[in-house]
């Protein structure tokens, strides 16, 4: 395994931990800082706001800075808004901190990302890409129960010490076992936005927004969702999703590895339509233990394994300026975890959680349609008449 990309993968399990954490900690800094346990919910919206804006505008600014420098100080910047996160003493403070946490993981994520498009064989990409997406995935199955554990230690405080450790440990890595990085081609700020008005990006991005928008739709209200086999017990909540994360990472590890063989088209189609089916079926498989875990299983490897057939998708379409279409797409996939979120809120009370899958189901199929679409513009052959506006511009240049 290259130690380059285990390395950015650390970088990424941080980042990831950093945003799943606060879950687990949020009745404690609510009680500590004399607020309530929504307002203290802010925390995740700061970090994550500020990650899903920044991410694709850095990616586009910093794009011909040196990719070890800019790596290093990204999570330096992580570090000091952890450690800000962990002293204050208002929440003004904290949130301050949190949006400047948000800042550093959208430094750090699409040039990590870039980074291991670029220092991987074409025909290795895709599991390049795995790797370093499997430090996020793994976040997310532990995230959550390791801020738990730690904070039962001490405080919450405890916990965002915890990250800030993980962070450093990260920057010392890169720092000091990171080799020198291939320096991007000098590419005009104009021509790295270029890509966002490309049809073929623009449908890849929607496939993301609409997918994930399913996806984590179903996560976001899994609690009720899972209400009948949990039956209130957190405990089996947890392990449900300490089941799905574990499925989570293995999906992104296989399709990691599935993309440097197979058509990117052929991984998305079958993921999506796995997850439209399993979807559909969650309102009967919910209600009992086995059929539940097989379900989460299947969404796990479906919903994680679909991001490196996307991100792979993306490269392809234009790895010139790789770092600022994958940042796209991570505000893509931050932007439908918002919007799902407030559309299952307002659905629940009309059709129940219950069937709030069903609603995912349909997003989920839009993200085929899109999919599809982009695939026929990737493989469609240029116009005649775009190629000779090409020639003329060239010539009068």
């Amino acid at each position: 395994m290259d130690r380059r990309l285990l390395i950015l993968a650390t970088g990424m399990f941080a980042m990831g931990t950093d945003n799943f954490v606060v879950a687990g900690i949020l009745p404690g800094v609510a009680a500590s800082l004399h607020t309530s346990v929504g307002l203290a919910g802010l925390m995740v919206t700061c970090y994550a706001l500020t990650y899903a804006l920044a991410a694709p505008v850095m990616a586009a600014v910093a794009g011909n800075w040196p990719r070890k420098r800019l790596l290093i100080s990204a999570l330096g910047i992580f570090v000091v808004g952890n450690a800000i996160s962990a002293l204050a003493t208002g929440l003004h403070w904290v949130l301050a901190a949190r949006a400047l946490a948000g800042f550093g993981a959208a430094l750090f994520s699409p040039t990590a990302l870039g980074v291991a498009s670029a220092v991987a064989a074409p025909e290795k990409r895709g599991r390049a890409l795995a790797t370093v997406t499997a430090g996020l995935t793994a976040a997310t199955a532990l995230g959550s129960p390791i801020g738990t554990f730690i904070g039962g230690f001490g405080s919450w405080r405890t916990t965002l010490w915890f990250v800030t450790l993980l962070g450093s440990v990260a920057m010392i890595g890169v720092w000091t076992l990171l080799p020198a990085v291939p320096q991007p081609g000098s590419v005009s700020l104009r021509a790295r936005l270029a890509p966002v008005r490309d049809a073929r990006v623009a449908l890849t991005l929607l496939t993301s927004l609409f997918a994930f928008g399913g996806f984590l739709m179903v996560y976001t209200y899994a609690g009720v969702v899972l209400a009948r086999v949990t039956h209130g017990d957190e405990r089996i909540l947890a392990g449900l999703f300490l089941l799905w994360g574990v499925a989570a990472t293995a999906g992104n590890l296989l399709a990691g590895r599935l993309v440097d063989r197979f058509e990117s088209r052929t991984l998305i189609d079958a993921m999506l339509w796995l997850a439209i089916v399993n979807f559909c079926a969650l309102p009967w498989t919910s209600a009992h233990a086995v059929s539940a875990a097989v379900a989460l299983v299947v969404w796990g490897i479906c919903g994680w394994g679909l991001l490196v057939p996307q991100q792979h998708r993306l490269v392809y379409i234009s790895p010139n300026v790789a770092p600022l279409l994958l940042a796209l797409n991570n505000t893509a996939t931050y932007i439908g975890l918002a919007c799902s979120g407030l559309l299952g809120g307002a659905l629940i009370p009309s059709i129940g959680a219950r069937n709030l899958s069903l609603v995912a189901a349909a997003l989920i199929a839009l993200a085929f349609v899109f999919a599809e679409a982009a695939h026929r513009r990737i493989r469609r052959p240029p116009a005649p008449w775009r190629a000779q506006a090409r020639r003329s511009r060239r010539r009068s240049d």
